[in-house]
């Protein structure tokens, strides 16, 4: 049998603001979450709102390429 793509697909968020100052910052690291989304319902790159331990505040997390 052929094999099909798996709907579900594993996605890494990453901090828009860490990553955006990058040398600015005094706290050094990016905050990363590793969660799953649907392929199908979710075609675009998915952004969440997230605690980002190094900006000390809920900050937008967006996928990036693994």
């Amino acid at each position: 049998m052929a094999k099909r793509k798996d709907a579900r697909v594993t996605v890494i968020l990453e901090c828009n603001s860490c990553t955006r100052n990058g040398l600015k910052k005094v706290s050094t690291g990016i905050s990363r979450y590793i969660t799953q989304k649907n392929r199908h319902n979710t075609p675009n790159r998915l952004e969440l709102r997230k605690f980002c331990p190094y900006c000390y505040k809920h900050m937008i997390h967006g996928e990036i390429k693994k």
